[in-house]
Parts: C-alpha cells; structure tokens; sequence
C-alpha cells in the first residue's frame, strides 16, 4: 500500500507541470478548459479570441457586377482567412471586388494605426510637423515622419495628437471621409463611428491606435484612393451589374486640400513596405506598393484585428486595395500586408496591369460633384 502511495505521488507530480502549462498558456490566450461529453477537455475561445482566424469569407457575397479577374485574385489571396477584401480604382470610386461583404458593410472596427495616415495629412496640413521634423522619443532618440510611418511609431504620433487637440483631429477625420458612409446607394453599407469627445484613454491614443473611432474599410479605401488620386475624395460606387459597370459615372464627394502634403507622407507609406512593418507584401521597385498596417484589439467588438491599406500606383494603373483580418493568432497588419501582396501578384500573373486602365472621361471633366 504504502508503495502504491509512493508510486502515485511520483506520477502526478510528473504531470502537475503539465497541467500548469497549459493552464498557463489557457489563461494567456483568454480560454477555459471545460470537459466535454467524452471527458476531453477542449478550448472555447472568449474574449477578443473568440472570433475565428478562418472562415468561409466569400458565402453570401453578390458578384454580378464585379471584375471577376479582380475578385479571383483576392479570394486566392484571402486562402481561407476570416477578413474582407475591397479593391477599388482610386480614379473612379468604382469597386471592383469586396470579398465577405457582410464584414466590410459593418459599421468599422478600430482602425488601429492605419489612423496614423489621416493624423500624418492632419499635423501637416495645420503645420504641426514637417516631414523632417524629428521628435524627441526618449533619452536622445528622435524619429521624424518618414520613419514614424514606416515603422509605426505610436510615440510619434501620440505626441501629433496631443499637439493638434480633438477639435482639429476631429475636424479631418470628418473631411476624410470616417464617420459616414463612403459608398453612393449601397443599401447594404453602414458608416464608421467618429467619437463626439476624446476618449477616456487620451489623445495619444486616439492618433495612434484609432481608440474611440470605428472605421469601415470602405472608408480607409476611399481615403487611401484619394491619396493614390492627389486629393479627390470620391464615392465608392458597387455596380451590381455589368451593365451598371460599364455606365458608371464617377461623382465626387469633396476635394480635399492635401495635394501639396501626398508627396510627404508617401515615403513613409513606401518605406512601410520596403523595411517596416508592411515588408511582407515584397518590394518591388519597379512596382511600388504604398501602404500602411495597423494591429490592436477592438474593444468595442471585442475582435483581434489586423488591417492593410495600400495602393500601386504604376505607369499601367493605380489600384488600391483594402485588407482586414479578424481572429486570433496570426491575425495582423503584417499578415494582412502580405494578403494584399498575394492580390497585387495574382493580379499581375493575370496580366490584369499589361494594358493601361481606361478611366472613363466623365472622371476627368470639372463640376461631376454631388452636392452633401
């Protein structure tokens, strides 16, 4: 008997390291480990994990009037991924693919730092920074804007927020485009929410990780359309037919005034995809991919999110293309970067780009506005 004790004692002192590892790595990642009808213990998913790396992100989704070259290259690309693809042309407005249409009509997710390229257009155009404007960090570290966009510094942009105040911050968030719809008679689209004061986290944390703000990426792909294009804010239009397609009439909804600040904020958004943290996607100087990456937790869902916003910008065309992940691991910017890639490359292997894009002449004549 006494040997049986002995025995025991020694076989779940084995064990007890175990079983606090894995209680350990439960308690990291937000799971309970409770017994299921067989007596396995099993993982459910609370929290901001709760929500699946995978999934079938194309069910429900209409494609009538879609470019079917378009959307092969990005459900390839997605491979099974839970998240949502929108591949726009920045000098039309018109969508040309939306992969999982449920997600992207939502009502927005936190943008996480891909805010920090409306805060970027926002410090310039009020004459916060300069694009050579090194800000002190810590000790003697300084980083200026290039850099900041790049890597994605949040001190960086922590310290533009506090230096521009709500009421400016808001104000561009506003003329961007966030907080309302970015489509023209999409029944099916919701607008992002902009927050009528700071949130209770600061500033700081506003300009550099969106907290407070809920962003669509139909949205993020009409700003970034409008950086691609040199200003102009057009609505997203989603033909429904090829006929609609091929009669689309480009309207735009605002000129905005950052014409003379694109050229400044574009090195960073390069920079983010040759050395930073979009370097995923593959450089490729002879086909320039402009982006930025942003990776938080939406509290407010609670969703793990990883998002991309980027455009080409080449002698055959300009394309942008709109990446957002939800899930648990892998699920971030970077990953997101490195799906959009995947389009930009399937495209390419398509031959999608070796003819120049024709861009209807209604796009090009003055007044096509729609009045607010």
């Amino acid at each position: 008997m006494l040997l049986g004790l002995l025995v025991g004692a020694a076989s779940l002192s084995a064990v007890s390291p175990q079983k606090k590892k894995r209680k350990a790595v439960a308690k990291d990642l937000a799971l309970s480990i409770p017994r299921s009808a067989t007596g396995k213990k099993k993982p459910i998913l609370r929290g901001p994990w709760r929500v699946p790396t995978y999934a079938d992100s194309t069910e429900g989704d209409r494609i009538d009037g879609e470019d079917l070259t378009v959307r092969r290259a990005a459900v390839s690309a997605l491979a099974g991924l839970n998240g949502t693809i929108v591949v726009a042309q920045p000098d039309t407005g018109r969508i040309l693919s939306i992969v999982n249409q449920r997600l992207a009509f939502r009502d927005g997710f936190q943008p996480c730092s891909t805010v920090k390229v409306p805060v970027a257009l926002a410090a310039l155009s009020e004459s916060v920074v300069e694009r050579t404007t090194a800000i002190r960090l810590y000790g003697r570290t300084t980083v200026a804007l290039t850099e900041a966009l790049a890597k994605s510094n949040n001190q960086y942009f922590a310290s533009l927020g506090q230096k521009l105040g709500f009421e400016r911050m808001s104000y561009y968030a506003h003329l961007f485009g966030l907080g309302e719809k970015a489509g023209l008679n999409i029944e099916e689209e919701r607008a992002g929410i902009l927050p009528e004061a700071p949130p209770k986290s600061g500033m700081g944390m506003m300009t550099s990780f969106g907290d407070g703000i809920a962003l669509t990426p139909l949205e993020l792909a009409a700003l970034v359309g409008a950086v691609a294009n040199g200003g102009t804010l057009y609505y997203l239009q989603y033909p429904k037919t090829q006929q609609e397609a091929q009669e689309l009439e480009p309207q735009i909804k605002r000129r905005l005034d950052i014409d003379q600040w694109i050229p400044e904020i574009k090195p960073g958004m390069m920079g983010a995809v040759e050395y930073g943290t979009a370097r995923r996607i593959g450089f490729d100087p002879n086909e320039p991919v402009y982006g930025k990456t942003g990776t938080c937790t939406d509290a407010r869902t609670p969703t793990h999110l990883g998002w991309f916003g980027s455009f080409t910008d080449t002698s055959k065309g300009k394309l942008v293309v709109v990446v957002l992940l939800t899930g648990a691991q892998g699920v971030s910017g970077p990953a997101a970067a490195g799906v959009a890639g995947a389009v930009y490359k399937n495209l390419e292997m398509a031959d999608y780009f070796s003819q120049p894009q024709q861009i209807s002449p209604v796009a090009l004549m003055p007044g096509r506005a729609l009045a607010q």
